[in-house]
């Protein structure tokens, strides 16, 4: 049986997303961001094509490694104005049966407590169709924005984040028991408070002490996407992703990536097979190779060097504008998102500046493809049959034709191929990925905190051994 290939659609509540510039193309809509009757439109767009979801990036500060400042991120649109994601959940789903929504939010700027909440609420209101995408953030001048006096250093970050998910862990899995909303009319009883528990978290980052404000929604701890690629992040995601976002530019790099990262799993005590990796790629497609590569060519009179040099500057942590256009690219100090340089080395030989611009500009740091239906499928086909790779989170240059490109034409050559799916599984956006009940399974490490007076005892115990050994 072929496998069938997966599409997210890679999108962020914001102007142009990966390709700066492309905003002045004469039939781009993505500056339209604002009307949630684009969100919907494009919603209903990608249910037709049988997207499993839309994934929508953030950043909370703005991209001012690039000379120092913010002037060409604001003459470009590039992620500046940028409007919050989570906002986005109920309208995506209200009018659509099916897609799910993947919602970005960092561990680095919110408190657990009240994001727990929010999360919630989006996935009672969506029927259970949101997923987390789990972020520890990279932009300095977001830290210094919410009072800190700059990020931390990464793998501290990746520290708070495993704190900050087992609170919410906690919250989701441990505080309300099944069963615990009776909504009994005749005995005027509610909730049963002996099936509603405090937390009771004591933690290095964070005291939580009491219960989670919501009800459980329909998966309780909604689905976990997590895009790390450093080794820290490799590590958070083999033990808590459920769906892993990841870049790369060359088939090997991928293929490795994903062993590991399925090893990962394996080694936590998960089944490796219920982690689906998503690779970031933009896909330009028409009628025939000719055509494709036409309208390719005329997208790229609209990218803009110095919005495309804003983005690398501000996921290296590089300023870019301090070099020459010929000079080669280098790791230079402490970069921000390691990942990204880890990437641009993963080639034959260095990149200059001016390379670097000019492949940035339409699909940020992933790989373009073009070429009619069938050239595209072949790729695609063979990118999941080298790599082992479960799918692909599609970046668009323009919006909505991209998407509308890859529904008209990608979808029904996958279709026809058996390569794509035709139509949704029932239940919850857990259920229609994996088909093996809303919740998280028991094998995941977020299972354990079901028993939260379990949990509590056992932390207990736990803290009070080190001061009966020092006495």
């Amino acid at each position: 049986m072929t496998r069938h290939i997966r599409f997210n659609a890679f999108e962020m509540n914001c102007v142009g997303h990966q390709s700066p510039g492309l905003w002045a193309h004469p039939d781009d809509q993505s500056w339209r961001y604002k009307d949630v009757d684009h969100w919907v439109k494009l919603a209903k767009l990608l249910e037709g094509g049988i997207f499993d979801g839309i994934f929508i990036a953030d950043v909370v500060g703005y991209y001012d490694v690039y000379n120092g400042n913010i002037d060409h991120a604001l003459l470009q649109a590039a992620q500046i104005p940028v409007n919050d994601p989570l906002q986005l959940a109920v309208p995506i789903t209200i009018d659509t049966q099916h897609i799910g929504v993947g919602i970005t939010a960092s561990t680095s700027f919110e408190h657990p407590y009240t994001f727990a909440r929010r999360l919630s609420t989006a996935d009672h209101l969506t029927k259970g169709r949101v997923a987390w995408n789990i972020v520890t953030s990279y932009l300095e001048s977001g830290a210094r924005n919410v009072g800190e006096t700059g990020l931390k250093q990464h793998d501290d970050r990746y520290d708070v984040a495993e704190e900050y998910l087992e609170v919410l862990y906690k919250l989701f899995e441990g505080s309300w028991e099944d069963g615990a909303v009776l909504r009994d009319k005749a005995r005027r009883i509610f909730a049963d408070p002996s099936k509603v528990h405090a937390i009771g978290h004591k933690g290095r980052h964070f005291d939580v002490p009491g219960y989670h404000l919501s009800e459980p929604s329909p998966q309780r701890t909604p689905l976990l996407f997590q895009a790390g690629q450093s080794e820290a992040g490799r590590s958070f995601a083999g033990r808590n992703a459920e769906c892993v976002f990841v870049g790369a530019l060359s088939k090997p790099f991928l293929k490795s990536y994903v062993a590991d990262i399925r090893a990962r799993a394996a080694a936590a005590g998960r089944d490796p097979r219920k982690l689906n990796v998503y690779t970031l790629v933009t896909v330009i497609v028409d009628e025939t190779d000719a055509k494709a590569a036409a309208k390719f060519a005329k997208l790229q009179e609209y990218t803009s060097f110095e919005g495309s040099l804003v983005f690398m500057s501000g996921w290296s942590g590089i300023n870019f504008g301090a070099f020459a256009p010929t000079d080669l690219v280098r790791r230079v100090g402490n970069p921000g998102l390691t990942s990204l340089m880890d990437r641009l080395e993963d080639r034959d030989k260095p990149w200059t500046i001016e390379e670097l611009a000019r492949w940035g500009g339409i699909g940020g740091a992933g790989p373009v493809f073009v070429g009619s239906a069938e050239t595209v499928a072949d790729i695609l086909q063979d990118w999941v049959a080298e790599t082992d790779v479960d799918g692909f989170n599609l970046c668009y240059a323009i919006e909505p034709g991209t998407f509308e490109d890859i529904v008209g034409y990608l979808v029904p050559e996958l279709q026809r191929r058996g390569a794509y799916p035709s139509a949704y599984a029932p239940g919850t956006l857990r259920e229609k990925l994996f088909g093996d009940g809303p919740y998280l399974p028991e094998n995941h490490p977020g299972a354990r905190y079901r028993d939260i007076e379990a949990v509590k005892r056992a932390e207990a115990l736990a803290r009070e051994q080190p001061l009966a050994a020092a006495g």
